[in-house]
């Protein structure tokens, strides 16, 4: 008897997009690294940007409040008034900045705040700068609302960041504005103050836009970090609870925009999300606590000390670390030197690595097009203890060769 599927009928035809968005390489070894676990071995990550932390007591308790309390109905789609107003709270404690909780909108995770700011701004056609190397969502972001993602070449005489006299060599008669992340991913580097406030005034003078990504701000380890909002409202800030509030899997995040876009922003944040989870939201606001940001605080030089161990390792090793991390939780090095055949193919290093050592690196492939194969990425979101066996592993990889 037929079931009625015609099994020779072809596959659908996928959307063009969909060729224009690379492998993602951190999620591929990711998946290697699991085949492996499955097989007995024990595997060291760092590739992955996740915090080894996860949500304090309070935080769990308000979500677990939450859902006792049936406060789970869908939110406004700019996000629970209580939380919008514990942020703005947060930027007036943490930076001297009054910014009003109306310009805040809630999001699920910064991801969304990036769609949302690549849909309200980017027109087909329309160029975005960004260096390279950064963060490849960001380019597929823009590319999703057909825009052109233009890298633009930055290594470590820039601090791996775009500069204003970069962005005026580069503006031409399709840029719309620049997307911008500080700290970074890949690099942990963040965009010095006085170069921010000039990149700001450039792309302003020319009518563009300028998105900042500060989701690692939280996480900045020399000196006090200045926010991109202090620079005016015409620019867009995203941030997350990913990061230094160790809430990855909560997906909930937020952007702050000028007040002038608050309503296309609230419609299309209905008509793409609805709104973020009620819970994660209801949760967050427990973030702002004093006795939770303490533990934040804590935390965050539990990061520094791993990236004060980390970085001179890798450098025992072998690697040079060019520019060194002020922020975020990652270490991006040059490979050309180390004592293996893979040396300078930071994508078959890798894997010889995963392969030989059982420690996931990431190669720079995924970040841009900048001499890739010369960087590896390396995520220090583990503990101490599993650096320090990481480098002792890898040290007896090099030893061997």
């Amino acid at each position: 008897m037929g079931t009625g599927i015609d099994r020779l009928t072809p596959a659908l035809a996928l959307a063009q997009r969909v060729e224009q968005v690379a492998p993602f390489h951190v999620m591929e070894l990711a998946k290697q690294a699991a085949r492996r676990e499955r097989e007995g071995h024990r595997v060291i990550h760092m590739g992955i940007g996740e915090p080894d932390f996860t949500a304090p007591d309070a935080v769990i308790e308000a979500a677990t409040r939450a859902m006792r309390d049936g406060r789970t109905q869908y939110t406004n789609a700019l996000g629970v008034t209580a939380l919008r107003e514990a942020i703005a709270g947060f930027y007036r404690d943490r930076y001297g900045l009054e910014v009003a909780p109306e310009r805040i909108i809630v999001t699920a995770g910064a991801s969304a705040a990036l769609v949302l700011a690549c849909a309200a701004l980017v027109n087909p056609g329309d160029e975005v700068l960004m260096p390279d190397p950064c963060y490849p969502c960001n380019r597929h972001f823009v590319a999703t609302f057909e825009g052109k993602p233009v890298l633009i070449p930055s290594g470590p005489a820039e601090r791996f960041q775009l500069t204003a006299e970069r962005i005026e060599a580069h503006w031409g008669k399709r840029t719309r504005g620049v997307l911008l992340a500080s700290p970074s991913n890949p690099t942990g580097t963040s965009i010095e103050d006085d170069e921010l406030a000039r990149i700001v005034k450039t792309v302003r003078a020319r009518g563009g836009f300028t998105v900042v990504d500060e989701i690692y701000q939280g996480l900045s380890y020399d000196g006090e970090p200045t926010s991109a909002l202090s620079y005016g409202e015409d620019v867009l800030v995203v941030s997350s609870f990913s990061k230094y509030f160790n809430m990855t899997g909560w997906r909930l995040g937020w952007l702050v925009v000028p007040p002038s876009l608050v309503p296309a922003f609230e419609k299309l944040s209905q008509n793409l999300f609805i709104c973020a989870s009620a819970i994660a939201q209801h949760a967050a606001t427990a973030c702002f606590l004093p006795d939770t940001l303490a533990i934040y605080e804590a935390r965050k030089e539990a990061f520094r000390a791993r990236r004060d161990y980390v970085v001179p390792a890798l450098e025992r090793l072998g690697f040079k670390v060019p520019v060194m991390p002020d922020g975020a939780f990652y270490v991006y090095a040059n490979a050309d030197g180390v004592n293996h055949p893979a040396a300078g193919d930071s994508d078959a290093l890798t894997q010889a690595l995963l392969q030989e050592a059982d420690v996931v690196l990431v190669p720079g492939m995924d970040f841009g097009f900048a001499e890739p194969r010369r960087y590896i990425r390396l995520s220090y979101a583990t503990s101490l203890d599993s650096l320090h066996e990481a480098m002792g592993r890898i040290e007896k990889v090099f030893g061997r060769h």
